[in-house]
């Protein structure tokens, strides 16, 4: 219980990418209870939901969904299935769900007071909610409480991740906590903020002054770069530095040319790594939608300064 009237369940899926495991929420209203971010289709983490919201002697009235990650949204349908609570998500949504919400909005046929933020950058179908009656946003993977978040290409954009976070911080900074997707709540928002807001400003200072002094490959970029973070780590990292890449060439900062070879085993290793060999079968699943893998790689690019 992190309140009364909002607890937090955290599923059974620890990973590298989860940290402890996808957070649940359950926020309580007069007539009934909210679940946010079901997470995966897992029964006993289904059942535990269910059974909190059975304590409290009232319905499960709605489903609310941060965004289609496989560690966030495939329990939605199996919960809607057993309460049948409509499922609330992004308009962009690939998954099955009842209401779209748009920026703004109010979660109907519920009374727990919460208002959908459209919050793109890590995905582009991320919902925010926020809650004015107890001074909390439940940022699923836009914020979390440990460490940062991967902004992935395709679906994740640099830019307008930056776009989200300064609108979190301008508009709900003096929010009382963040309840994000995993580890633990944020007891100072303004200050979480500005520190992921600074970090990702840094490491792009950083990209641009390394490619002021040659032309390099996202692997290079990453040895120089993330050389503080742990090797098994740097094919996040290089889904970070392509996600900059891309807006920096966008804004013709940056010119990228293909070179016309195949990947040497280094580069591969990080540019299109085997994540079976790494973590388990739900856990690589999980990777790959986070890092945006949808194809091998195959050629790999040289940046340099416009």
């Amino acid at each position: 219980m992190v309140s009364d009237r909002i607890v937090r369940i955290t599923a059974d899926n620890p990973s590298p990418m989860t940290l402890e495991g996808t957070n649940s929420y359950l926020v309580f209203g007069r007539g009934g209870a909210l679940v946010i971010d079901p997470g995966p289709a897992d029964e006993r983490h289904l059942a535990a939901l269910v059974a909190c919201a059975q304590s409290r002697g009232v319905p499960l009235r709605g489903i609310a969904v941060t965004h289609g990650h496989p560690d966030h949204a495939p329990g939605a349908a199996p919960l809607h299935a057993r309460t049948g609570a409509p499922v609330y998500a992004h308009a962009n949504a690939r998954f099955p769900h009842d209401v779209s919400l748009a920026d703004g909005d109010a979660l109907p046929s519920t009374d727990v007071g919460l208002v959908a933020l459209d919050a793109p950058g890590h995905a582009d179908d991320h919902l925010v909610f926020w809650s004015a009656d107890d001074g909390v946003l439940f940022t699923g993977d836009v914020v979390v409480g440990r460490g940062t978040v991967v902004i992935a290409p395709p679906r994740g954009d640099m830019r307008a991740y930056l776009a989200t976070l300064r609108r979190l911080h301008d508009d709900f900074g003096g929010a009382r906590a963040i309840f994000g997707g995993h580890g633990e709540p944020v007891g100072q928002p303004r200050e979480k903020l500005e520190e992921y807001i600074a970090h990702r400003l840094e490491r792009e200072r950083q990209l641009l002054a390394a490619l002021a002094l040659r032309e390099q490959t996202i692997p290079q970029l990453v040895a120089s770069v993330y050389c503080d973070v742990s090797r098994t780590l740097w094919p996040a990292a290089a889904r970070q530095v392509l996600a900059y890449l891309l807006a920096l060439e966008r804004e013709h900062k940056v010119r990228a040319r293909t070179l016309e070879r195949r990947l040497t085993s280094e580069e591969r290793a990080i540019l299109d790594p085997d994540l079976s060999a790494l973590v388990d079968p739900q856990s690589a699943a999980v990777a790959r939608a986070e890092l945006g893998y949808d194809h091998r790689v195959e050629r790999i690019e040289l940046y340099g300064r416009m």
